[in-house]
């Protein structure tokens, strides 16, 4: 089954090649690093992620490239209240988000790149399409003008007729010709950073940003840009115009959206006090790993409510993954293999992957590795799992994992080693046969207050972290 994902562009669901058959050169909308990053930007984060790491599974290379917008209106505000360079401003942002990446286990692109580091290639590309009779300039503000590029709106599929001069479409807070004309370079304001260019002192406007960068790293057509539904309009339509107005090429073959998260029915937001960075999630004891699950498990085009009910529910479910992972590792099985079993494993692994070919359909790859999951628990009860399945069912539960990586629990920074967990349990099994019971019974409370249950089987002892 070839992989099919939907193209906001076309509005449809296409079969997806890269353009070379072999690597995918794919653009992501990354943070604006002026505040620490919400739940709902994780959810975009984590749905690139999963692409990501499904586009290798198939077999792909990649060269993926993931901005970080450090400089904007915003980010000049807020540093200038705190008495800060732009830089110094957003590197702790930059750093607290890379640590809330690496904490959902998000993989790191091949080139993470900040918008300060390319302003010469912004400035060319501006220059390019002021050769091209695509822009004007107002005030020491270069901007583009839309009556150029007739194909403007393909991407939002929005009717322009309606929206007359004047109308307010965009943040931009400088003079320009027309409503939906968009600027490339701020000229300098009293008290702001600022570049000396060719084009004026100033600094350039948030939608050449991307579009400098996508093409210096991956050429003038990507194969996927990929963001949040509320990049589609304006920043993603100007990307389109300004690229393509400059190469003459289309900027991108498969354009890829994800649905907004809300919160417990309603839109997130800080006066609602349902506003939640990774950080206020964790502090309430939830594991990153449960986090990420739950920010995977509904479909990326689909709306994903996040409540803490469906958060614990995420914590169970993996839970449940690794016990299971865990009986396979452990657990004595009778000599053999079960044909039917290794048809069954067969079958899960192929509605897995089939379900993840069908637009990243994450709710359907759980299901058919959940379903999967209480077959063989249930055959093992029966007694008719056998030593030679377990290959195959490991199998299935790595490349589940290679994908979702939820089984894995976090290690904490007090935490313990499984070394020092497997030379207490060793303790504890010499004590108990010396019937030292107290100290068995140390052990195991010791244990349990660094978050291992120890499980006593016919087996032999199995030990999970909380």
């Amino acid at each position: 089954m070839a992989l099919r994902l939907f193209n906001t562009l076309t509005q449809k669901l296409e079969e997806f090649q890269p353009a070379d058959g072999r690597t995918v050169r794919i653009y992501t909308c990354g943070p604006t690093v002026w505040n620490y990053a919400h739940i709902g930007n994780l959810r975009t984060f984590t749905f690139q992620d999963i692409l990501r790491r499904w586009l290798r599974y198939r077999g792909y290379q990649l060269q993926h490239v993931m901005n970080l917008t450090d400089v904007d209106d915003r980010i000049i505000q807020e540093s200038i209240k705190a008495g800060k360079s732009i830089q110094e401003y957003t590197a702790a942002y930059t750093q607290a988000f890379l640590e809330d990446a690496a904490a959902l286990r998000l993989e790191r692109p091949e080139y993470l790149v900040k918008a300060t580091d390319h302003i010469d290639d912004m400035v060319a590309l501006i220059q390019k399409l002021a050769e091209r009779g695509h822009t004007y300039t107002s005030e020491g503000s270069v901007y583009f003008r839309i009556s150029t590029f007739p194909g403007y709106g393909k991407l939002s599929h929005i009717d322009f007729q309606g929206i007359l001069d004047g109308a307010r479409v965009d943040t931009d807070k400088y003079d320009k010709e027309n409503a939906r004309d968009f600027v490339l370079w701020k000229a300098r304001k009293e008290g702001e950073h600022y570049w000396d260019t060719p084009l004026g002192p100033g600094r350039p406007g948030w939608h050449i940003e991307c579009s400098a960068m996508s093409m210096k790293y991956l050429g003038e057509t990507l194969d996927i840009h990929a963001g949040g539904i509320d990049l589609t309009f304006p920043h993603h339509e100007n990307e389109i115009a300004q690229s393509e107005a400059a190469t003459g090429k289309p900027f991108a073959r498969f354009w890829l959206h994800a649905e907004h998260l809300m919160v417990d029915g309603q839109t997130m937001s800080k006066t609602l006090g349902n506003f939640y960075t990774l950080r206020d999630v964790l502090a309430k004891g939830y594991a990153p790993e449960a986090v990420r699950y739950l920010l995977a498990s509904v479909p990326y085009r689909k709306r994903l409510n996040f409540t803490f009910d469906a958060l614990r529910a995420a914590g169970a479910a993996i839970e449940r993954l690794r016990n299971f992972k865990l009986r396979l590792e452990t657990e004595s099985f009778r000599e053999g293999l079960s044909e039917a079993i290794e048809r069954r494993t067969a079958e899960a692994r192929a509605a897995f992957e089939e379900a993840l070919d069908d637009d990243l359909n994450t709710a359907g790859a759980l299901g058919a590795v959940f379903d999967w999951v209480r077959d063989l628990n249930t055959a093992m009860d029966a007694g008719e799992f056998k030593k030679g399945n377990a290959s195959a069912a490991l199998d299935l539960l790595a490349r589940f994992d290679s994908i979702f990586d939820v089984l894995r629990p976090t290690a904490h920074e007090a935490g313990i080693s499984d070394a020092e967990i497997e030379a207490l349990i060793a303790e504890r099994i010499t004590a108990r046969k010396a019937r030292d019971f107290a100290r068995a019974d140390a052990i195991r409370a010791k244990l349990a207050e660094k978050g291992v249950i120890l499980e006593d089987t016919k087996d032999g002892v199995r030990w999970k972290r909380k």
